[in-house]
C-alpha cells in the first residue's frame, strides 16, 4: 500500500485489491420534479411510501420516501426536472394485486403503451405507470 503526505490511501497492489469486499445494501434513486407534489402524488397517494424525511423550507425542497425497505429521493427541482426522466423498476411477487390497486385508485397513471398486466417474452410479468416526471415499470418474475 502506499500513503500520501496526509494518509490518505494512494493506491493497493492487486493482491489487496482482489481482498476488498464492496458490499452495499440499497440503491436510493433520485428524481427531480418541477413541483414536488407531484411526486407525492405518485408515490406516497398512489404507491403508499411514507414519508420518512421532508425538508421543504429549503431552496431545493426534498422528501426521502421509505416502503418495504425501499427507498427514494425526490427533490423540487426545476431545472433538472427539465433534464431528466427517470424510469424505475418495482419487482413485486403479487404483480396481479398491485395492478389491481393502482388501476382502481389511479387510472390516468396508467402507461398507454403497458397500462394492464403483461407477460413479456423474456419471462417477467410487467406493466407500467407514469407520471409528468417519472415513469415506473413493475414486475413480476
Amino acid at each position: 500500500m502506499h500513503y500520501c503526505k496526509d494518509n490518505n490511501l494512494l493506491s493497493l497492489d492487486r493482491v489487496t485489491l482482489k481482498k476488498i469486499v464492496m458490499n452495499f445494501t440499497k440503491l436510493v434513486p433520485s428524481v427531480f420534479y418541477t413541483d414536488l407534489s407531484d411526486g407525492l402524488k405518485l408515490f406516497v397517494d398512489c404507491l403508499q411510501f411514507t414519508i420518512h424525511h421532508k425538508d421543504l423550507n429549503t431552496s431545493q425542497p426534498y422528501c426521502v420516501l421509505q416502503k418495504d425497505g425501499i427507498s427514494i429521493m425526490l427533490f423540487q427541482d426545476k431545472q433538472l426536472a427539465k433534464e431528466h426522466y427517470p424510469e424505475l423498476r418495482l419487482v413485486t411477487n403479487h404483480i396481479e394485486e398491485v395492478y389491481a390497486k393502482v388501476s382502481a385508485s389511479h387510472p390516468h397513471l396508467l402507461h398507454p403503451n403497458l397500462n394492464k398486466v403483461t407477460q413479456r417474452p423474456w419471462g417477467a410479468k410487467e406493466f407500467a405507470i407514469k407520471d409528468n416526471q417519472v415513469g415506473i415499470r413493475f414486475q413480476q418474475w
